[in-house]
């Protein structure tokens, strides 16, 4: 029995993931990051199952990692904290690698793993009231796990404009950093959803799973060495003093040392 997610599938083979939290913004807690994978394990293995959305229940889309996830980090030793990470990872890993077409529908703001999450989709549609950042720099950490996605999809170029500052950043600007497809109005939004679905529909399941992973290969590279790069430079940061100080800093409601 999932708790922080659903997935509900229509009769055509559409299946909507719903990131089910709105109460805590839809963030990533421990529980919800291995409920994801599963999910992913489940709709990837269904014959049944065509198109996977990606959504949120609430006004906000997903708000990055949970609190008491990361309250969790900073009190374990080294070796949990890599556990952890490393489950963040997988479980990115595993929505990148679904053998589905997967089209996010982004209904409301995204942050830091927020930002990855719409960054593992295929395609994602946000309304223009939608904001985004990658805020990790601000607590003293890095946009580790979720990197490889986020250049990915933006490039380094246009990934170098948000990825160190922290800043927040509209709809409009998500379409010129090709984080999203379109904006769409939210009364518009699922109509916008059901275009994408539609062509697929029309397509050999078979022949739609190896294009992705043909596109996916001769994309960035993202595999195992990566994926270890990136949850080594993940607990290095979480060791470091700025990360102590900026989570503090953050539940303390007071300013870390580099904030004026």
């Amino acid at each position: 029995m999932m708790e922080t997610i659903r997935i509900d599938t229509d009769a055509r083979g559409v299946a909507t993931l719903w990131l089910a939290r709105p109460d805590k913004h839809n963030a990533l807690s421990a529980q919800m990051i291995r409920e994801l994978t599963e999910a992913a394990q489940i709709l990837g293995t269904d014959p049944a199952v065509r198109v996977v959305v990606l959504a949120a229940e609430g006004k906000t889309f997903c708000a990055g990692g949970d609190l008491g996830w990361m309250q969790d980090q900073m009190a374990a030793d080294s070796d949990t904290r890599r556990s952890g990470a490393r489950e963040l990872a997988m479980m990115l890993n595993a929505l990148n690698t679904l053998p589905k077409p997967l089209i996010g529908r982004v209904q409301g703001n995204a942050f830091g793993g927020g930002v990855g999450m719409i960054s593992v989709c295929d395609v994602a549609l946000a309304v223009p009231q939608a904001r985004f950042a990658l805020t990790e720099t601000r607590l003293g950490l890095i946009p580790a796990t979720i990197g490889p996605y986020v250049l990915a999809r933006l490039g380094e170029g246009k990934a170098r404009r948000v990825f160190m500052s922290g800043r927040t950043f509209d709809a409009e600007e998500a379409t010129r950093l090709d984080l999203i497809a379109k904006v769409v109005a939210l009364d518009a939004l699922d109509g916008a959803v059901e275009a994408e679905i539609a062509p697929y529909l029309s397509c050999a399941p078979g022949a739609v799973a190896a294009a992705k992973r043909l596109a996916r290969s001769l994309g960035p590279r993202i595999d195992a060495d990566v994926i270890d790069s990136t949850i080594d430079a993940l607990v290095a940061v979480w060791e470091g003093d700025e990360a102590q100080q900026g989570i503090n800093a953050f539940f303390a409601k007071t300013k870390p040392a580099w904030q004026s």
